[in-house]
């Protein structure tokens, strides 16, 4: 019983047979599990039970229709013999003449005609009974002077029943017959049957046709598991499930450590894999695998990029308002094409960086192609001095300083910015040099500017003034005027020339990335200049707008 302790131990402690008991179960659950944990079951091992636990249930349900029908056939065989067994007694004329006159354990010569059918039937019981259904003669002696009457049955009607009861706790299968005069009256019954065969009796009957099966089942399963684990391991390149399901957390890890956005896109141009980052940056829903790219409604240059048949290696992207990085890889197989795989990162800041030092390096190539176009100056200067020619030195100075003055008076007058007033300074002199008039709107007004606005205005002005020297230089009298007004929410810069304008089909085009007038052989990269103008301003909460005035006029604004 529970709580039950010996007397003293050997030590002279109580000692508790259940709690050793409890133990002794702990440690066999930590054998197994231990066990389990160290030899897992391998691809074809997992198949096999299966097959045998399958092949189990099969053999189960088989056993069970083969007992049913063997139930059937036994109902249906034994039943028929029963009553035609009962039906041949009972027509028997000896019986018709005796049977009224018989009484329980009278005379012999009703048992000797019961036992002569049940003998010749091979049925296991014969019974005869009065017209009230107590037995006369039976071969059971015990069931003398009992009745036999049974409340399914149709004999005492005059007709035959065949049924099933239970005597004594064993299943009969019976039929019952009446007995009936010469003039049709009921003078007795006649009732034979048999014991149903218990069920160890039938599977003993089915067993060698079940075992036959079994074993012909289990060589089947045997190989077919182990042909059908051969077959996923060569397609799964030797990888066990568990190996399999390790590999994918392992790629899910990765996936979303990574700060890149990585996408894998099919032949057909469906999305097969995206991490977080991707879906971030290239702004696609969050259940976008399995969904095609013309689905997504990626952008052009970006769906171009991700199913070309080329590697891109570094490619820039703009996305919305992020300046993208692209590597993309085709993967192949020696069988097929299996799509590609790009990666890619956010280099936005970086992009603006390289920008603004850009326009920083070009200013400072202008400023030293200046220096070098003074001292080509002051040579001349030297020269005319040494030779005596002094009205030709003050003609020669009054025309430099007159040429340079103007733009400088007038970038000194209206912007106190160093940087910008710097940037403006030197895009005259490449205007000049390139026959271009560049000059300051007479509204034109700027502060002293923060370093990241500052860099910012650096960005879209040299920009926009580079794209207006390319545009003017056809003109006549090619001609730019740069305007900048500051209020004290925003900076508008406006910048004119009077080139031939933008053609209307494109004016929606020229802000997309890679878009350009220019001949792409002589552009050398150009058509990213205004899209990122575009950006730095929609960073700063502005914009930037392109209209046609007697040229080309852009617009932009830049808040504080």
């Amino acid at each position: 019983m529970p709580g039950c302790r010996c007397q003293q131990g050997p030590a002279g402690c109580n000692v508790d047979f259940w709690n050793i008991g409890g133990e002794a179960m702990g440690a066999v659950r930590f054998w197994l599990a231990n066990l389990y944990t160290r030899r897992k079951l391998t691809l074809a091992g997992q198949y096999l039970i299966l097959q045998l636990l399958i092949i189990a249930v099969v053999l189960a349900g088989v056993i069970t229709v083969s007992l049913t029908q063997a139930t059937n056939n036994f109902e249906k065989i034994e039943g028929r013999r029963s009553l035609s067994a009962a039906e041949s007694l009972a027509a028997n004329p000896l019986l018709r003449v005796l049977l009224p006159e018989a009484e329980p354990e009278m005379g012999s010569a009703l048992p000797a005609m019961g036992e002569s059918v049940r003998s010749t039937s091979g049925l296991q019981f014969v019974t005869i009974a009065d017209p009230r259904g107590t037995v006369v003669t039976s071969s059971y002696p015990d069931e003398v002077g009992t009745s036999i009457l049974h409340p399914e049955s149709a004999v005492t009607e005059g007709r035959g029943w065949t049924g099933e009861i239970w005597r004594n706790g064993n299943h009969v299968l019976i039929a019952q017959v009446p007995v009936l005069d010469d003039e049709g009256k009921m003078v007795g019954i006649v009732s034979a049957g048999q014991s149903y065969p218990s069920t160890g009796e039938m599977i003993q009957e089915i067993a060698p046709n079940a075992l036959f099966t079994l074993v012909i089942s289990l060589l089947l399963g045997t190989a077919g598991s182990v042909l059908l684990a051969r077959r996923v391991k060569h397609q799964t390149r030797g990888l066990e499930p568990r190996e399999i399901a390790e590999l994918f957390e392992h790629r899910e890890a990765l996936l979303h450590g990574v700060k890149e956005g990585i996408i894998s896109v099919s032949p057909d141009s469906r999305v097969m894999l995206a991490n977080d980052v991707a879906i971030e940056l290239l702004q696609l829903p969050s259940h976008c695998v399995g969904r095609t790219l013309d689905e997504l409604d990626v952008v052009p240059q970006v769906r171009h990029a991700l199913t070309t048949s080329q590697e891109l290696p570094d490619r820039q992207f703009l996305v919305g308002e992020r300046v993208l990085v692209f590597n993309r890889m085709p993967v192949k197989t020696a069988r097929r094409d299996l799509g590609s795989v790009t990666t890619f990162r956010d280099k936005t800041e970086l992009t603006l960086l390289e920008q603004e030092l850009g326009d920083s390096k070009a200013t400072a190539d202008m400023l030293r192609a200046q220096t070098h176009e003074f001292a080509n100056q002051l040579h001349a200067i030297s020269g005319l001095i040494q030779l005596g020619e002094y009205d030709e030195v003050v003609g020669f100075i009054d025309g430099v300083s007159f040429s340079r003055s103007k733009i400088f008076e007038d970038v000194s007058a209206c912007i106190a910015e160093p940087t910008i007033a710097a940037l403006l300074i030197a895009k005259s002199s490449v205007a000049a040099e390139r026959g271009v008039h560049l000059k300051m709107a007479p509204s034109s007004t700027l502060g002293r500017c923060e370093d990241q606005l500052a860099r910012d205005l650096t960005t879209v002005i040299g920009n926009l003034v580079d794209n207006a020297m390319d545009a003017a230089a056809a003109a006549a009298n090619p001609e730019i005027q740069v305007g900048i007004e500051e209020t004290s929410e925003l900076v508008r810069i406006t910048v004119r020339d009077n080139g031939e304008g933008i053609a209307e089909d494109a004016m929606d085009e020229i802000f997309t990335q890679g878009f350009s007038t220019k001949d792409s052989a002589v552009s050398g990269g150009r058509g990213f200049g205004l899209a990122i103008s575009r950006l730095v301003c929609r960073r700063r909460g502005g914009e930037l707008a392109a209209a046609n005035a007697q040229g080309a006029r852009f617009t932009a604004t830049l808040r504080k």
